[in-house]
C-alpha cells in the first residue's frame, strides 16, 4: 500500500525492525548484532531495545536480548480472530483424521511462507517437520507450498521475487540456481501441484496444491507430509492428490 510521507512513524519502523531482527537463526542479540541486522546505528538500537524490554516484548540480561512471550499475543490474536485459519481448520481436521498424514495451510510473506493452519496426523506415523507449527516460517524456494505460492504469481513478479535472491542450501538436495528454481516454477504452475522432497529438511517429503477464491485468486496453499512410498507419482495421483484437490474445491467457495 501507498502511505504520505507525514503519516509514516519512522520511530515506530524502526522498533519493528529491531523486534523482526530476531529469529530462529539469531535468537539472542547485543546491541550491535541488533543495529547490523536492523539497518541502524548502536545508540539508536540500544534506545529500541530497551523501549521493548521496558514494554515487555523483550527479555534481557543487561546485555544480550530476547522475545518474551508477550510478543505472542500478536500471533494469538490473529490466530483467533482472522478468518482464513477458521476456514480452514475443520478441513485440516478432516483430512488428518482420513489419512493419518500431516497437514498444513500456509500464506506467503516475502521471502518465507508462514503456517495459518494445521492439523497433525492422529495415531499415524509422526512425518511432520521439526519446527513444523501455527505461526513457523519457512523458506519459500525449498518447500513445496513456497513454489505453489511462487506459481500464482506471473511471470514478470516472479522475476522481480527471484531477481538478486540468494536461495540457501538447507540439504544437499535443495535447489539453489535460478535457473533450476525456474524450471521447477514453471512446471508447478503447468501442473497445479508442487512436490518436494528433503530440500528442507532431511526425511520430509510434502505435496501442496493452491487454494483459490472464487475470482480465481491463489491466497494460501495446502499441503500434506507424507511418507516417500505414498508421493510416487502413480500412488500420489490416485491417493493424496486427489483428497487435496477436492479440498481446495470445497473450499474456494469460502474463500
Amino acid at each position: 500500500m501507498e502511505i504520505a510521507k507525514a503519516d509514516f512513524i519512522e520511530g515506530m519502523a524502526k522498533g519493528m525492525a529491531v523486534l523482526e531482527s530476531f529469529d530462529t537463526e539469531r535468537q539472542r542479540l547485543n546491541a550491535t548484532q541488533a543495529a547490523e541486522r536492523a539497518g541502524l546505528t548502536r545508540a539508536a538500537a540500544r534506545r529500541h531495545l530497551l523501549t521493548l524490554a521496558y514494554l515487555g516484548y523483550l527479555d534481557t540480561d543487561g546485555t544480550h536480548y530476547w522475545l518474551s512471550a508477550k510478543v505472542l499475543r500478536f500471533s494469538g490474536s490473529y490466530l483467533a480472530s482472522a478468518r482464513l485459519p477458521r476456514l480452514l481448520q475443520p478441513t485440516l481436521n478432516r483430512l488428518a483424521a482420513q489419512t493419518r498424514e500431516s497437514f498444513s495451510a500456509v500464506v506467503l510473506d516475502g521471502e518465507e511462507v508462514v503456517i495459518v493452519a494445521r492439523s497433525a496426523s492422529v495415531g499415524g506415523q509422526r512425518l511432520m517437520a521439526y519446527g513444523l507449527h501455527l505461526g513457523a516460517r519457512l523458506p519459500v524456494h525449498a518447500t513445496s507450498t513456497g513454489r505453489v505460492l511462487l506459481a500464482a504469481m506471473n511471470k514478470t513478479e516472479f522475476s522481480a521475487w527471484l531477481k538478486g535472491r540468494e536461495l540457501a542450501r538447507l540439504t544437499p538436495r535443495t535447489t539453489v540456481d535460478h535457473k533450476a528454481l525456474r524450471a521447477i516454477v514453471a512446471q508447478v504452475r503447468a501442473d497445479d501441484y508442487a512436490v518436494a522432497s528433503e530440500e528442507h529438511e532431511l526425511g520430509v517429503h510434502a505435496l501442496a496444491v493452491p487454494l483459490r477464491n472464487m475470482k480465481g485468486q491463489t491466497v494460501a496453499a495446502l499441503n500434506v507430509v507424507a511418507s516417500p512410498e505414498r508421493l510416487v507419482p502413480e500412488v500420489m495421483r490416485q491417493d493424496l492428490l486427489p483428497l487435496l484437490l477436492d479440498a481446495a474445491r470445497e473450499l474456494r467457495p469460502l474463500l
